[in-house]
């Protein structure tokens, strides 16, 4: 056994920054790689991909790095976990395996596969069983908008990845995994965790919600004298030192900027978090109360202490689905009065999409410059600022009457208040809305994969 793992975060979501995982990589001592790149959105649009392609609905990106990293993580003996494989896990793996043979890395990696948390294909099966899914904030029974469901996806927990780990897989990919599963599985496959050892799979559930944001622990989005943390162009991201005792370091490559200290992992802590007494996933139950911070040295916090409980007889389950349509377009009025400007241009807008009889669940405008933050909290609004930007969106049920919005906006440039800028994007973009339906679903009827596939 191992006396210390090291668990490097290399991102917090599909789009962060491309040079972090690189730099966890080469910058210093790592173990593992863990990638995050699933948001509760983000499946809907990989399923929209597949539907177009049936070869796509994963992250391409993730395959891009690993054309950068492989022969790094091959030569170091870097294990790299992620869930990019979306729904379209094995086609993920499959493009792995190509790079893999393209860098002339065939016969020296074993790639592990995780599935079974996609259950769009079976939820009119669970329905004709009599099983309900509702909504659990609302209560709505999901036949209510089946019809309309792009996604369905349970969130997996760690087991089928220290599976995958057992059976000598160096890269592991999946689809709706946790972000914490992919920190908490290398824990418990190198120091032998029990699955029912509680207080050992919330301490490893905890080290994953501390670096599943990447750099928010590390000095990103920080808001405690965040002008003073160095370096932020070139901010290392989080690592988890571990010890099979379950206590671990929060740090990160020396050399790197940012900053890691009690604050940065108390504000990253609460993100996500409600009852801190149960911090439920499919693996534990975690008590964030339990949680012990001690400065450790430059850029190091040790955490320890921490308790937990028994899991539940669920999973929660990610759904999607389509929800109408959206538009939201912006000008800029200048000074003088340009808030009264921004605010004549509303009115007029308003005043013409009612007499266009336009059909809109929601009309929404912001005055950014004045009100759009901080709303009613903004203070007097009556100084004469010297730009507003007036922003302006609907949403209905109706496509052609989003479009026909979108169509009013450039119009106001001739027809509306002077001193008008700010459209050079045209007009703005009619974009399909994803609901989110989360449910929970027995455990029992979910049964989870897992696959090794030879380099």
């Amino acid at each position: 056994m191992k006396e210390k793992v090291r668990v490097a975060s290399g991102q917090g979501f599909w789009g962060d920054l491309l040079t972090a995982p690189v730099d966890q990589v080469r910058n210093g001592p790592t173990d593992y790689l863990m990638l995050d790149y699933l948001a509760e959105v983000t499946m809907s649009i990989v399923q929209k991909q597949r539907q177009r392609d049936p070869k796509a609905g994963y992250a391409r990106d993730f395959v891009s790095l690993m054309r950068e990293i492989l022969p790094d993580c091959v030569e170091k003996d870097i294990k790299v976990l992620s869930n990019a494989g979306g729904v379209n896990v094995e086609g993920c793996a499959e493009a792995i395996k190509d790079t893999a043979r393209e860098l002339g890395l065939g016969g020296k990696l074993k790639i592990g596969v995780v599935t079974g948390d996609d259950i769009l294909p079976r939820l009119d099966e669970f329905a004709e069983k009599g099983i309900e899914i509702k909504n659990m904030e609302t209560g709505e029974p999901l036949a209510d908008i089946r019809d309309k469901v792009q996604s369905a996806n349970v969130y997996l927990g760690a087991s089928g990845l220290v599976e995958a780990l057992g059976r000598g897989a160096q890269i592991v990919v999946g689809g709706r995994l946790t972000d914490t599963g992919l920190t908490l599985a290398p824990l418990m496959h190198e120091f032998g965790w029990k699955f029912d050892d509680w207080d050992l799979i919330s301490a490893g559930t905890i080290a994953g919600h501390i670096i599943e944001c990447g750099a928010q622990a590390s000095g990103g989005n920080c808001q405690y004298e965040w002008e003073s943390i160095p370096d932020m162009a070139n901010v290392g991201f989080p690592i988890v030192e571990a010890s099979p005792d379950g206590t671990f370091v929060v740090t990160k490559h020396e050399g790197t900027g940012g900053r890691v200290n009690i604050q940065s992992v108390k504000e990253q802590l609460l993100y996500e978090m409600g009852d801190p007494k149960a911090y439920i996933t499919p693996d534990a139950v975690a008590d964030f109360s339990s949680i012990n911070l001690a400065a450790d040295g430059e850029n190091r916090v040790r955490v320890f202490g921490i308790k937990g409980s028994v899991n539940t007889a669920f999973y929660k389950v990610s759904i999607a689905y389509s929800h109408g349509w959206k538009a939201v377009g912006t000008l800029v009025y200048a000074w003088p009065e340009a808030y009264k400007k921004a605010q004549a241009a509303e009115k007029i807008l308003r005043e013409r999409l009612d007499r266009l009889g336009l059909k809109f669940d929601v009309i929404l405008s912001e005055f950014v410059g004045v009100n759009a933050t901080h709303g009613h909290l903004a203070g007097d609004p009556s100084a004469d600022i010297p730009e507003v930007q007036l922003r302006f969106g609907v949403r209905g049920p109706n496509k052609a009457d989003v479009e026909r919005f979108t169509k009013e906006i450039a119009p106001l440039i001739l027809t509306g208040p002077p001193a008008v800028t700010g459209f050079a994007g045209g007009r703005p973009k009619v974009e399909e809305i994803m609901a989110y339906f989360p449910a929970l679903i027995p455990k029992n009827l979910i049964e989870t994969k897992v696959e090794i596939v030879e380099a």
